[in-house]
């Protein structure tokens, strides 16, 4: 059985990489879905865990909170009191390293489901190309009954000046204060 399990297991397959739970309540009237976490945002079992992401920089500014200068646990509930949750568009896939292009074989998320258990969610932006083009493809004619935003990624992989991402990261306060 030992010699089966060794010859049917690929050394050199890129590994599994699993989603965390949504981050919700029924208070949710924002959801920021991303696509799946990166490799040390799996190791420290944190959203953006990785310290050159500016999510959270970002996301301080669009909030007026300073989410950075808080624990995890606190800007959590942090972002909830604010009305914003967060997800990932892929639940489970393969992938070697962090970036969105290496994604392989990806089973979504039930977005459906999750914003259809949300009484006041109204927005729904993806953080980054990846998440909005899976995500508004798993969301299908539901995507319809949201504002959509389309954010450019707050990945350090996507070198566009943070300048240009805040200006759009921005939009969301306008959803924040309805």
């Amino acid at each position: 059985m030992n010699d089966f399990l060794s010859s049917t297991v690929d050394p050199d397959a890129a590994p599994l990489k699993r989603c965390f739970a949504p981050v919700v309540d029924a208070h949710t009237r924002i959801l920021v879905l991303g696509s799946l976490p990166g490799e040390r945002s799996l190791a420290q079992q944190q959203y953006y865990g990785n310290r050159q992401n500016r999510f959270w920089m970002l996301m301080s500014e669009a909030t007026g909170v300073d989410l950075v200068a808080l624990d995890y646990d606190a800007r959590l509930q942090a972002l909830l009191a604010q009305g914003i949750g967060l997800w990932d568009v892929v639940a489970q896939a393969t992938r070697e390293g962090s970036l969105d292009s290496q994604i392989r074989g990806q089973v979504g998320n039930d977005l459906v489901g999750l914003v259809d258990s949300l009484p006041q969610l109204r927005t729904i932006a993806f953080n980054g190309g990846t998440a909005a083009r899976l995500g508004m493809k798993a969301l299908g004619e539901h995507a319809r009954r949201y504002r959509i935003v389309s954010l450019p990624s707050s990945s350090p992989a996507y070198t566009a000046p943070y300048v240009e991402k805040l200006i759009v990261w921005k939009t969301l306060r306008d959803d924040l204060l309805k």
